[in-house]
């Protein structure tokens, strides 16, 4: 089975700049887990509310950090989880194009 949150869109501090640090800005998450559904249930609200808090709550300084930290705190909450696909977007960071950056990661058991 796969969840997929497409577009979870909210302001939080994220970046190294000085003015990301003092200002929120628009940041997209996109996801999509695998699990094994017979195994566990995984509400997909909670799992949305879980990263849009733990990026207001840690205000990353870098986009690899903010990745790494939903990874594990997913991985730790949702032990059902086998792969999981993580994307966070900057939408307004640049005048002429969007940012991201992505993993796969594969959960071994």
């Amino acid at each position: 089975m796969t969840i997929h949150i497409e577009e979870l869109t909210f302001k939080c501090i994220i970046g190294i700049l000085d003015y990301e640090r003092e200002h929120e800005q628009d940041v997209i998450i996109n996801l999509a887990l695998d699990y094994t559904f017979y195994q566990d249930y995984i509400n997909y609200a909670l799992v949305a509310n879980h990263v849009k808090t733990l990026m207001k709550d840690n205000e990353f300084l870098l986009l690899e950090d903010a990745l790494e930290k939903i990874s594990l705190s997913l991985k730790s909450k949702y032990p059902s989880i086998e792969k999981l696909f993580l994307k966070i977007t900057k939408p307004s960071i640049l005048p002429d194009c969007k940012v991201s950056v992505s993993e796969t990661y594969i959960i071994e058991s």
